[in-house]
């Protein structure tokens, strides 16, 4: 007998047929002799609209308190329907909010990191031979506050849950049937992977692949879980993330992402004094803001200019903070700019194979784009480029690095985040 943690996203139980369609899958998968733990997002576009409500009834920015009071009541519903839908088949199935089932989160509204998990609850459940079904996405702080931990939180969720109870296997259930080389919708020939390394999975998920939320793969890769991404409408095989994975011949590049959340931020005429960039990061560190890429440009008369990249949500606020500390640093303007796109390429067979780089900047140039920035590590090479390119760049890498495919069928839609 196995232990399987099934997570499911929102479309997958975005109605109550489909939510009946998963209980059924469920029950078939505990007939089979495993014991199951399940994690499920909240149903459809539920979490949209339940922000759009906030938005309706709140002028500004809303509390960050009160926002994950109300998205967590996504999950909640999703939870309880799914119990009554296992029972309604004949089984025996318990539902837990994300803080029955004893997840302790750090003291962050709105992306919340997991600090701790308690899963007694959980394993007594699993003892009784019940289904247990978890809200994924949510979790509670040490003094009993209600957190959220970000988009894609119910895959965090159910790894972190699979390694608390040592689970043989952790299986991400979403409207794709596995991970392929890039997004289907844009190239038709994108390969279905058998499997990808938890590294280039992480940087693949880093980088804007929606399939996997980074959190998850951490945690996949620091607790060794093994990880199934398969689509929750097909029985295909999905794609298994792992320690190593298989090499193909000659496929030095394994996957393309792009992140069309970005947002470039310069800040022009920095004086060179030891600690000004200490001062600036440090400062957007403490507002919560992350900073991706960080470039310098030039300096002339003992004046430099510097950019950094962030989220697109973060664009407005990461100005607003730095024009707070501009008397201190003594900079001349801070400037933004969005229609950007960051285009990577991720292969763990890139560290020793020369003429990669060149091989993206020619495919980039020849397509008439400019590259406003550029990032590397050993198994990945990203550049900023302005988003009317995306897809004939993301076309031309795909080909170029020989990832494309005759006969590959896309089986599904837009990947599933939550």
């Amino acid at each position: 007998m196995s232990l399987i943690v099934m997570k499911f996203g929102g479309s997958s139980v975005g109605t109550p047929e489909r939510m009946k369609r998963v209980a059924k899958r469920i029950v078939e998968r505990k007939a089979e002799g495993h014991s199951i733990v399940v994690v499920v997002s909240a149903m459809g576009d539920t979490t949209d609209e339940l922000i759009d409500l906030s938005k309706q009834i709140c002028d500004g920015i809303p509390p960050a308190r009160e926002m994950d009071m109300l998205l967590t009541t996504g999950e909640q519903v999703s939870v309880s329907l799914l119990a009554m839908a296992i029972h309604s088949l004949g089984d025996r199935a318990v539902s837990y909010t994300g803080w029955q089932c004893g997840m302790i989160t750090e003291s962050v509204h709105g992306k919340a990191r997991i600090t701790d998990i308690d899963p007694h609850r959980v394993l007594k459940a699993i003892d009784n031979d019940q289904v247990v079904i978890v809200a994924g996405f949510q979790g509670m702080t040490e003094d009993g506050e209600i957190t959220t931990l970000g988009r894609g939180g119910s895959d965090t969720t159910a790894v972190a849950l699979a390694a608390a109870i040592k689970a043989d296997l952790c299986e991400i259930y979403t409207d794709v049937d596995g991970i392929y080389s890039t997004d289907p919708r844009i190239v038709k020939c994108a390969r279905k992977l058998t499997d990808i390394s938890y590294d280039e999975m992480l940087e693949l998920a880093n980088l804007g692949a929606a399939v996997l939320h980074p959190r998850a793969v951490e945690y996949a890769k620091n607790y060794n879980v093994a990880l199934v991404v398969r689509s929750s409408f097909t029985q295909n095989e999905g794609t298994s993330v792992k320690e190593v994975a298989s090499m193909e011949q000659g496929i030095v590049v394994r996957g393309i992402a792009f992140d069309k959340n970005i947002a470039r931020v310069s800040i022009l005429g920095v004086p060179e004094r030891p600690g000004q960039l200490a001062k600036v990061f440090t400062t957007l560190a403490e507002a919560q803001i992350d900073v991706d890429i960080i470039v310098q440009s030039g300096v002339m008369k003992g004046l430099a200019d510097f950019s950094f990249s962030c989220s697109l949500t973060d664009r407005e606020r990461a100005v607003n903070v730095i024009e707070g500390i501009q008397a201190e640093v003594g900079f001349r303007e801070v400037t933004s700019e969005d229609n950007l796109v960051k285009v990577s390429i991720v292969g763990a067979g890139m560290v020793s194979t020369p003429g990669v780089a060149a091989k993206m900047f020619e495919v980039i140039s020849s397509l008439g784009a400019s590259i406003n920035m550029v990032s590397t590590s050993e198994i990945k090479m990203s550049c900023v480029i302005d988003i009317q390119y995306l897809e004939d760049v993301v076309k031309g890498l795909h080909t170029a690095y020989d990832l494309d495919t005759a006969d590959q069928v896309f089986v599904g839609g837009p990947a599933d985040r939550r």
